[in-house]
């Protein structure tokens, strides 16, 4: 019989998609509420790697990548999720969304995504909540799976969720000592 270790907790960030900055500053003040203080922020990008938003949220769509200090047990991603959900139903208009979150986290030897949207990559793990490896950390830096979503693949996003990894190593570091970085691949 397998001996069932816990986890380490993993570090929360979401990832955000909007029009209006109003909306996101929101948001913003919404997901502290819920998840507590940032300790990670991306620059904002450009979201034009795909127009799948477009005809809910419009055209001149941005991206953002935003980071917590406080670390959460892996298996309470869909939570956040139904937290993230709980936002964008609050903030939407005439029953269309003006923000999209999407809840993930970072451990040492992955990157997992929160989705509504089932697939064939993706695990159900109840409450309508479905999660998928988006990224896996091999040789030194994340790399991509056939599934990825584009954003998620290029350079620039690569090395900042490399960034939040080592954050993340930092953290675990404090947290659980030295010898927490030899119990992940």
């Amino acid at each position: 019989m397998g001996r069932l270790p816990r986890p380490l907790a993993a570090k929360v960030f979401t990832g955000l998609i909007w029009h209006d900055d109003r909306i996101l500053e929101k948001a913003l003040r919404a997901l502290k509420a819920s998840f507590g203080p940032t300790d990670f922020s991306s620059p904002v990008f450009a979201f034009d790697v795909t127009d799948y938003y477009a005809g809910e949220m419009g055209k001149d769509l941005k991206r953002t990548f935003v980071g917590f200090r406080r670390l959460i047990r892996p298996e309470h991603l869909a939570a956040a999720k139904d937290k993230t959900n709980a936002i964008e139903r609050r903030l939407a208009a005439s029953g269309r969304r003006r923000i999209n979150i999407d809840p993930g986290y970072v451990s040492l030897a992955k990157l997992v995504l929160a989705t509504t949207k089932n697939h064939s990559h993706r695990i159900y793990v109840g409450r309508g909540i479905f999660e998928e490896t988006t990224l896996v950390f091999y040789k030194g830096s994340f790399r991509p799976l056939a599934h990825t979503y584009p954003d998620f693949r290029l350079p620039t996003h690569i090395g900042l969720f490399n960034a939040l990894r080592r954050l993340y190593a930092q953290q675990i570091t404090t947290t659980y000592g030295r010898h927490a970085i030899s119990r992940c691949p």
